[in-house]
């Protein structure tokens, strides 16, 4: 259901926090170094001069350079490449917050705060203790509280947007697309476990440990597996042994369908029964041992279940589909001001495409009905 819950801001908080908790096993956080902190170290290098500024707000270029700085870090991890226009797309919804917060009220306040708090917590759980959290933080130069206050300006500034724009989504609207999309509302068959990992590679530098040293792991892991089998607590040996971060506090528990582990360990929980204890599981981050809670076939999710993601969904796409016109008139009546050259270059080649994108898109074409969306 992911593509229900798409947000309209993504940029600001992406780049920081997503992709560490993908393995299920290890920390993503950098070796420590000489630049620990590194928009700070470009902040010294270069200085904080204020890139864009309008009536009421200004913007440094620190702002810019943690996004930039942790997205390249996530690209780099996937071994990938940003787009060309990522900075100027940062920049521009760096711009588009601070405009809405202009907007705001009382009641957006209120409401981006609620969501700012969900946000937080759901991330927290990927990280599985705040320890863990704050050394991804500091990787890109951010502190526990400068990512709450950041996070509830963007929460704040898409509740003033939604309320601006007066966008709204009827229950039949969440029925037909219910209806007319049951693909999209299968939920795949999935086992519930608990997983019990010692780790075969450093959780920092992701560098595997020495043969010696996988050795013990592995006269380790073969008597935690018998004392399991004679019917030791298996929360207890968790709780008490394993190297997982994203898993230990919970038990070792994992809820996953087909494609979210990697093979060896999907396979082997799959493969077992109820209650059933499994052999010592090996993947590239180590020594795992599952014990199956339960499966669950699959199934077609009820429409009650996914309504509000879909209620959401919707009122996203509408958003999307107003808010251009709406932002670009805040930037004139604000007065907004790019004082580096370069990125104003960016921004204002970004827009165009954008804009002639945008027109591609609501040109009628082979037949389509005009204004068709696009699937999520």
């Amino acid at each position: 259901m992911n593509k229900f819950t798409r947000p309209f801001f993504s940029l600001a908080l992406t780049g920081l926090l997503l992709g560490t908790a993908a393995s299920h096993a290890t920390s993503a956080t950098p070796a420590g170094g000489t630049n620990d902190n590194p928009t700070d170290a470009m902040t010294a290098l270069f200085g904080d001069p204020v890139i864009a500024k309008g009536n009421g707000f200004e913007i440094k270029r620190s702002a810019l350079d943690q996004i930039m700085v942790g997205a390249k870090g996530q690209a780099a991890a996937a071994n990938q490449q940003l787009p060309a226009d990522f900075e100027a797309r940062a920049l521009n919804q760096l711009i588009t917050i601070q405009l809405l917060l202009q907007t705001a009220n009382d009641a957006d306040r209120a409401a981006g705060q609620k969501d700012a708090d969900l946000q937080y917590t759901n991330i927290l759980k990927h990280f599985g203790s705040e320890e863990a959290f704050e050394r991804q933080l500091k990787a890109v130069g951010m502190t526990m509280d400068e990512l709450r206050a950041k996070a509830l300006q963007e929460a704040t500034a898409k509740a003033a947007l939604k309320r601006d724009l007066n966008v709204a989504v009827t229950d039949d609207e969440v029925q037909k697309l219910y209806t007319d999309r049951p693909a999209d509302f299968e939920e795949p068959e999935k086992a519930h476990v608990q997983h019990l990992l010692l780790m075969t590679i450093d959780p920092t530098t992701q560098s595997p440990l020495s043969a010696d040293q996988v050795a013990a792991k592995r006269k380790q892991i073969d008597a935690l597996l018998v004392r399991a089998r004679a019917g030791e607590n298996f929360t207890n040996l968790v709780e008490q042994y394993s190297e997982d971060p994203g898993s230990k506090s919970t038990g070792g528990e994992y809820n996953f369908s087909r494609g979210q582990m990697v093979p060896e360990f999907e396979a082997a929980a799959f493969s077992l029964t109820n209650g059933e204890i499994s052999d010592v599981v090996i993947t590239k981050y180590g020594f795992h041992i599952i014990r199956l809670l339960g499966k669950s076939p699959a199934k077609k999710v009820e429409l009650a279940t996914v309504s509000d993601d879909i209620r959401n969904y919707l009122i996203q796409q509408k958003i999307s589909k107003l808010a251009p016109t709406y932002i670009t008139k805040l930037k004139q009546d604000s007065g907004l001001v790019i004082e580096d050259a370069d990125l104003k270059a960016k921004l204002d080649a970004a827009e165009a495409s954008a804009a002639a994108a945008a027109a591609a898109d609501t040109a009628p074409a082979g037949g389509a009905p005009t204004g068709a969306g696009t699937p999520p």
